[in-house]
Parts: C-alpha cells; sequence; structure tokens
C-alpha cells in the first residue's frame, strides 16, 4: 500500500539489513526513504547495495529532524534489548509518539500514542502484533541502565570495551565526566583508562552496548578490494565509531591503535578496500569477528603496549600523500624489534 504521505523509516544497526528485515519492507511498501543511523549499519546498509542515506548522528536525533510520517526500524539482540532501546529512542523524542518495528520481538510498538495508522501498516507486513507502551521522556542524568545483557559478553561505551556482564542488567553512574560501574559488570580497568583518555563524556549521551557490534559477517562490494596505492594515512586510536569522520576519499590505508579497534576497522573497511596497519598487544574482547582488506599488516606488541607504540608510529605519518605499501614496510622496519606479524595481506593486492 503507498502512502498518503512522504514516509521516512529510520534504521539503526546492521542487522535490520543482515536479516532482510529491510529489503522485506522496501519490497512490500515500495518507495520509502530510508535513513541508516549508526556506523556498523551504515557498512550494512553500503554492502546491501540497497538505496539509503546515511547518518553520522544518533537516530533520536535523526527522527526528531525527519519530516511527514517517519517511524524505526530496529532488530535488537534479544526481545528485551530491542524493547529497551526504543523505549530510550522514544524518551528523547521531542514532540509527539514514536512507531517503533521491533523484529527481535516481532512487535510494532506503539510508544507515547505514535501513529495507529503507520503502526497498523506495517504490522500488515510483518505480520507482527501492535503494542502499546509509554516511555518516560529523557531528562539526561548521571545514571544509564544497559538491559538484555547475556553475562559474559563485553559491554562498551562509545566503542570501548569497559568491562564483562555480569547479569542481564548493567548499571553505570556518571561521576565528573567519568564511567563508574554500579552493578552486574566485571570492570576492565585498563577499557575505563581508555575511555577516559581524551575527555569527560557525558553518560546520558553515551552510546552504550553489550555483546557484539555486528553479528553478520562482512562483505567486499564489487569495487572492492582496489587497494589504493597513493594517498593520506588515517589515525584511528580507540575509536572505531568514528571510522566515516575520518576517512576522506584522499585516504589510501588506515592505521589502528589497539585490538578491538583494529577488528572493528579492518572489518568496516573490507568492503571499501582500504588496507589497515594494526597495532595490538593481544587484549582482544571479541566485540566483532577479525576481517582484514587486502594489504592489511597487525602488528602485535612484544615490548610495551600497544598503546604507547601505536601513539609513536602515529608521529610518523606524515602531512602529506604517501605510497601505503612503501609507509607500511617503514613503519615495520621502524618497530620490528618490539612486534611481531599477526597478520601480513600485502600480497593479496
Amino acid at each position: 500500500m503507498s502512502p498518503r504521505v512522504p514516509l521516512t523509516m529510520v534504521v539503526h544497526g546492521p542487522e535490520p539489513f543482515d536479516c532482510g528485515d529491510v529489503r522485506t519492507l522496501l519490497s512490500a511498501m515500495g518507495q520509502v526513504r530510508t535513513l541508516v543511523a549508526g556506523v556498523m549499519g551504515r557498512t550494512a546498509a553500503e554492502e546491501s547495495g540497497l538505496p539509503v542515506e546515511c547518518c553520522s548522528v544518533p537516530p533520536s536525533m535523526v527522527l526528531n529532524d525527519a519530516g511527514g510520517q517517519v517511524f524505526l526500524l530496529n532488530h535488537g539482540k534479544t526481545p528485551i534489548s530491542g524493547r529497551a532501546f526504543g523505549e530510550i529512542i522514544a524518551g528523547r523524542i521531542r514532540c509527539g509518539g514514536l512507531v517503533h518495528v521491533e523484529c527481535a520481538a516481532e512487535r510494532v510498538y506503539l510508544w507515547n500514542d505514535g501513529d495507529v495508522d503507520l503502526a497498523r501498516r506495517l504490522s500488515a507486513v510483518f505480520g507482527y502484533k501492535v503494542e502499546r507502551v509509554t516511555a518516560r521522556r529523557s531528562e539526561g542524568g548521571t545514571r544509564r541502565a544497559v538491559q538484555g545483557c547475556l553475562p559474559g559478553e563485553p559491554v562498551c561505551v562509545n566503542g570501548t570495551v569497559i568491562g564483562e556482564a555480569t547479569s542481564e542488567m548493567v548499571v553505570l553512574e556518571e561521576h565528573d565526566g567519568r564511567v563508574v560501574p554500579v552493578a552486574g559488570l566485571s570492570p576492565k580497568p585498563h577499557g575505563l583508562e581508555k575511555l577516559h583518555r581524551h575527555a569527560p563524556l557525558s553518560l546520558a549521551d553515551a552510546w552504550c552496548k553489550s555483546g557484539t557490534i555486528r553479528r553478520g559477517q562482512a562483505t567486499a562490494t564489487a569495487d572492492g578490494n582496489r587497494c589504493p596505492e597513493d594517498g593520506r594515512v588515517a589515525l584511528i586510536d580507540h575509536c572505531g565509531h568514528h571510522f566515516y569522520d575520518l576517512i576522506t576519499p584522499e585516504t589510501c590505508g588506515v592505521l589502528t591503535i589497539g585490538d578491538d579497534t583494529t577488528a572493528v576497522v579492518g572489518h568496516i573497511a573490507l568492503h571499501l578496500g582500504i588496507p589497515v596497519l594494526g597495532i595490538t598487544d593481544g587484549d582482544l574482547d571479541g566485540v566483532i569477528g577479525e576481517t582484514f582488506p587486502a594489504g592489511s599488516v597487525v602488528l602485535r606488541v612484544t615490548e610495551g603496549r600497544d598503546d604507547d607504540l601505536g601513539l609513536e608510529l602515529a608521529e610518523t605519518i606524515p602531512p602529506y600523500q604517501v605510497t601505503w605499501q612503501t609507509w607500511v614496510s617503514e613503519a615495520i622496519v621502524a618497530v620490528e624489534d618490539r612486534t611481531e606479524v599477526a597478520l601480513d595481506l600485502r600480497s593479496e593486492c
């Protein structure tokens, strides 16, 4: 059925693409403007080849700014986490309610008296039950609960692993711009140190997540694996979630610092064909599977920490274009007495 007014779908995360939810809706409803929020969501969207627009702001901001009829499509890790996510977003909507299709729960949630007609149309597409629910308006605060956790899985704040969940709910507090675990978390001190290294943060606005950041496998698009030879080297230091903000058309490769950061960037960069030089120390938390583009090299530090050695190499990145293979070879020689090669894909270029 064609909408009477322009219809906009805001998609969060990679699962709606990986599981086919987006394709199902577009096939049934035809012309729908599709906005994608989130780094991994953008990666999965670009891999899918579907017509989408990518946003670098949180889904609540996208929803607040979108005109006409708009709804949220999500596929949470569990029904509980998916519903909790929708409640957070609904609490941040400035006016009106929210229609939230939650594929993990097989529900169309009608938050705070959202658009009933739209909810029914979406219910017909997916065969999901419509459920009316209420979310309290977000008022910020210094305490944050991460729901739907599985004991033993990593817990991330702004892309940095700060510990391991010990219960289904992790409770965090913000003290003077620093995150303090309250309950449900076995903290990782070095992770908290990395999180606080750059600047104070607002826990109310932070991206908090448990488990892997993408369950699907990375894939290279038809024009991937391009192995650019000349260009600028980008630096990503423990902030893989800022990948798209730091990469430009001139980027020929990326220096990454940190085990999980290296894994995340390698995963994202695969479909773009941008190689990675990763500096790691074996402290991998498993937030995503390890997949890398051709031309990539991963070094494991044998003396010192990946933080220190990575920043040392970062200082050698010139403010002009280089040949990636040459720069990587020179970087490896410069630190070969303190590292070992864990992965070398240069021969695949």
